[in-house]
């Protein structure tokens, strides 16, 4: 049942998870169940939760655009489930709106290997890693894989390693401007910090907790088996799964070089999420595959009960 409705790409899939979706932020944030609770403001998080809702939006169209997944709703079915296993994240909103950017900015990069309008593709993708920095300045390590996407598609073309420093220099010339009229010159000084967690403390349990140890360690060895099975299958879907697995890969890196309490791990809910609708989709017998997204829904209920109850 749940694999035949979210088999599909119908609007009404995004219409249920994003009614889910607000039924579980609403009672997150106004309740603030596993974490340190601070008074909510409500603009703020009617903002953020308008923000994740576009996030889904916009993964369900990368993916169908991009031919990263096959024509289903499981990407965005388990970004939300990722949303309620690690339901801290959602408290750290400077987290919320940068995933929204680099969200923007990877669809740009998968765009890139269509080979038209690449340097428009590298400018658009650099200015939005540049937005996304201005929330959490370790965004800007996701500029290396600008690079690498320059790399992979387009690397004789001497100008497009030139249009990222466009990207991000504009955006910066347009910040700088605007936080001199208002007077608030230091803002650069005071943001950019680039603050180091696991290489500035004792112990990997002060930057980063058992779950998501758990959860690192079993997405690695999930993408072992997608990447195998996708070598087997072919059909040109590899290189871009390859660009999904670095965007993880960095997306773990910043979490390990953040400070403790910083939440950053929402960064690579959208590559896990496509590498399980990957693994779900290449479930052939359809009561195995049942059975594998019924437990991958009860799970994340069954810890977020447990910190509810805590």
């Amino acid at each position: 049942m749940i694999s035949s409705f979210f088999g599909k790409t119908k609007p009404i899939n995004y219409i249920v998870l994003a009614i889910f979706l607000f039924l579980f932020y609403s009672l997150n944030a106004f309740f603030g169940f596993g974490a340190e609770m601070v008074d909510p403001i409500l603009p703020l998080e009617i903002l953020a939760f308008a923000v994740l809702v576009l996030a889904l939006f916009i993964i369900n169209q990368m993916v169908r655009t991009e031919k990263v997944t096959d024509f289903n709703s499981y990407a965005m079915l388990f970004f939300v489930l990722l949303l309620v296993t690690f339901s801290e994240t959602l408290f750290n909103k400077n987290v919320i709106f940068t995933n929204f950017f680099l969200l923007l900015a990877f669809w740009r990069l998968l765009a890139v290997r269509s080979n038209r309008f690449v340097k428009h593709k590298i400018f658009d993708a650099s200015f939005l890693i540049a937005i996304a920095s201005l929330f959490y300045d370790w965004s800007l390590v996701f500029l290396v894989l600008v690079f690498a996407v320059i790399n992979v598609y387009d690397r004789k073309t001497f100008k497009n390693w030139l249009v990222p420093f466009l990207g991000v220099a504009t955006v910066f010339i347009i910040t700088f401007a605007v936080i001199r009229v208002n007077g608030y010159a230091d803002f650069f000084k005071e943001h950019y910090q680039f603050s180091i967690g696991l290489l500035g403390t004792k112990s990997l349990g002060e930057v980063i907790n058992i779950k998501a140890i758990i959860y690192i360690l079993l997405m690695l060895l999930l993408m072992t088996v997608v990447f195998v099975r996708v070598r087997k299958i072919g059909g040109g879907k590899l290189i871009v799964l390859r660009i999904v697995f670095a965007i993880f890969n960095l997306g773990v890196v910043i979490g390990l070089l953040t400070p403790a309490g910083s939440s950053p791990l929402l960064i690579t809910f959208f590559p896990a999420a496509v590498f399980l609708a990957n693994y779900a989709e290449g479930i052939k017998k359809t009561k195995l595959r049942e059975l594998v997204l019924d437990i991958c829904i009860a799970l994340p209920l069954l810890l977020f009960i447990i910190q509810v109850s805590r």
